[in-house]
């Protein structure tokens, strides 16, 4: 299993910095558009659509609403963004009542649904902020890894409180409060090295908290609808890694809403 690990990931961590960082305008959108559609296709196994025909039918429906956002400007517009938060309100709930609500979502045509709403403003999220400038999505995904090796390491040497025991037992709070620490050090450390100003630098290291605290409910969400459908991993498509979902899921939730909060906040701040 370690073997295989380290093999896709010597291949798949230099595509994915390539196509992140060495793409721009519609080249970039058809790559992170590439990888969403991939969630997408596990997304429909998590709702429960078991025809391969009806999975790759649900799935180019989902390309279609791309191409559409693309050519309307949708895909570089703010409001998928609100419709991401309000929709990250509705996940929340779900997870801290876990299982207690699940009738409300356990449909198939249901979790469908919250499907969009995580995966199409994460696409938008994604060009927003490659569109604003490299540095921003480096920061946003530089805070996620961080978060994860600091919620990692924190949660092995000091975890005993239980986070959400029904949906993931093995995090822990003091997993959260290290990756948090982490995070904000982060922030510091990015403050000081780009000219953003003392009141740019109080900014981002709010958002930096927020953001840091979404993408764990990323985490916790997919952990959920893989409880529910009794399944270790989103997919198979990632041998050793298992899906595509299981590496972005901290990412559907940070990458829009750090996209919205730059767009609302620190643009503004920057511009003074």
């Amino acid at each position: 299993m370690l073997r295989q690990r380290i093999i896709t990931a010597a291949w798949l961590a230099p595509l994915t910095l390539i196509g992140l960082f060495g793409l721009q305008g519609g080249a970039f959108a058809l790559f992170t558009a590439l990888m969403v559609l991939l969630g997408a296709w596990e997304w429909t196994n998590l709702a429960g659509v078991s025809r391969q025909r009806t999975r790759l039918q649900l799935v180019a429906v989902m390309a279609l609403l791309m191409v559409g956002m693309w050519f309307t400007g949708a895909a570089f517009a703010v409001w998928p963004l609100w419709l991401a938060a309000l929709g990250w309100l509705l996940n929340l709930y779900w997870v801290v009542h876990y299982p207690d609500h699940r009738q409300q979502w356990q449909s198939t045509p249901r979790r469908l649904l919250m499907g969009l709403w995580v995966l199409l403003p994460c696409w938008v999220g994604f060009n927003i902020l490659r569109d604003s400038g490299a540095i921003w999505l480096l920061f946003v995904l530089l805070l996620v890894w961080t978060a994860d090796i600091g919620a990692y390491f924190a949660g092995r040497r000091w975890g005993q409180r239980k986070l959400a025991p029904r949906v993931s037992p093995g995090k822990s709070w003091e997993g959260v409060m290290g990756g948090l620490t982490a995070t904000l050090l982060l922030a510091l450390v990015f403050s000081l090295w780009q000219p953003v100003g003392v009141a740019g630098g109080a900014a981002l290291i709010v958002i930096t908290a927020l953001v840091t605290l979404i993408s764990v409910l990323g985490d916790l969400l997919e952990s959920m609808l893989k409880r529910y459908r009794d399944i270790k991993d989103s997919s198979q498509l990632l041998p050793g890694h298992g899906g595509v979902l299981d590496r972005i899921d901290s990412l559907t939730a940070a990458i829009p809403l750090f996209a919205l909060l730059y767009i609302l906040v620190l643009v503004k701040v920057l511009s003074l």
